[in-house]
């Protein structure tokens, strides 16, 4: 689609994001150190299908054999010769907490020459962890949604793993607590600190760098790392925001940062021009886009946001947008990272 369609899809998003405007709860924004899901892996066969399975394959012919050796079987590989067999690889995650008999959902991957999976059964499949201990087993009809265009050879399994053993933890335990923000930022994890110790009424909580928070356990909590970081998890902090501009030339999507700002610049682009008046006793510093066909200068300190919205009301296209934008970046008037996807 190009930007000369006039159906193209053309977004764009302000966001509002003032120091003061929102906060959000510390379990929005970090992760408990050691709390976290884990990967598993599992090879394992596909059985049922109506001739869309491997042709020849050597690992699925080995596979094959070896199944059919444990049921009381055998075979030489040679003697197996099936096209409704398929050799996958079984992923699945496994829950921070999981618990012995807790199900999962796998995804079901084709590795061999199989066409499909469609119709097919995974047969029973052990799936290991990276440290190459089994935590589940899988085994299911293969569920393929999706239209036409859906690739065959990739299905899920819903609750199509039952976790083996129990995840041990030392949670209630626990003498310190490691807090991880998920986006980095010095003055987010200062603010943190400081509301964390308010609330905990004592110097508690440290930051050890733009992302880690180490917490005491206050004697009061002693044995109690449930109640406590139920606690912790829902006290709400202001996270700053980088100014940044995200730029999707594929989609015209534009996401813009309240904290980018502009300088002063001249702007001429085709036929249009940009006039940003800088403050006076008597005027706003509104910015003001018009039709006329000279140049024009960009004054004082505005918002991006400003900017595109009046560049908006003209009905400019997202490809000249996206083509100011990043002319105005270049010549160094934009303050914040422009980011193009």
């Amino acid at each position: 689609m190009s930007f000369s369609n006039l159906n193209y899809l053309f977004i764009f998003i302000l966001t509002c994001l003032s120091l003061s405007a929102h906060s959000s709860r510390l379990k929005d924004i970090a992760n408990i150190r050691g709390v976290r899901e884990n990967q598993l892996l599992g090879y394992g066969l596909v059985v049922g299908l109506q001739g869309s399975g491997d042709s020849k394959t050597e690992f699925t012919q080995k596979g094959f054999v070896r199944m059919l050796e444990k049921l009381g079987i055998k075979l030489d590989n040679q003697d197996v010769e099936s096209k409704n067999v398929a050799g996958v690889i079984v992923t699945a995650t496994l829950p921070a907490f999981g618990k012995a008999g807790n199900a999962v959902d796998v995804v079901v991957n084709s590795i061999g020459s199989a066409t499909s999976l469609a119709g097919g059964n995974l047969v029973m499949t052990p799936l290991r962890a990276a440290n190459e201990e089994v935590f589940a087993v899988a085994q299911g009809a293969i569920f393929i949604g999706g239209d036409k265009d859906t690739p065959k050879t990739v299905g899920r399994i819903p609750n199509g793993a039952m976790i083996e053993k129990d995840i041990v933890s030392d949670f209630n335990s626990r003498k310190m607590f490691r807090l991880t923000l998920h986006n980095p930022d010095f003055t987010t994890v200062a603010r943190a600190v400081i509301t964390i110790n308010k609330e905990l009424g004592g110097l508690y909580a440290s930051a050890k760098d733009a992302a880690t928070i180490d917490i005491v356990v206050p004697s009061n909590f002693e044995g109690r790392g449930v109640d406590f970081i139920a606690n912790i998890e829902t006290i709400e902090v202001t996270p700053d925001t980088q100014a940044k501009v995200v730029i999707n030339e594929k989609t015209g999507t534009v996401v813009i940062g309240d904290k980018v700002k502009i300088s002063k610049v001249a702007i001429s682009h085709g036929a249009i021009s940009i006039k940003v008046a800088s403050p006076t006793a008597n005027a706003d510093k509104k910015s003001n886009a018009t039709t006329e066909e000279k140049i024009a200068i960009v004054g004082g300190a505005i918002s991006v946001g400003e900017l595109v919205q009046s560049l908006n009301k003209l009905g400019i296209s997202p490809k000249d947008l996206i083509t100011i934008l990043q002319s105005i970046k270049a010549a160094g008037a934009l303050h914040g990272e422009l980011q193009i996807l």
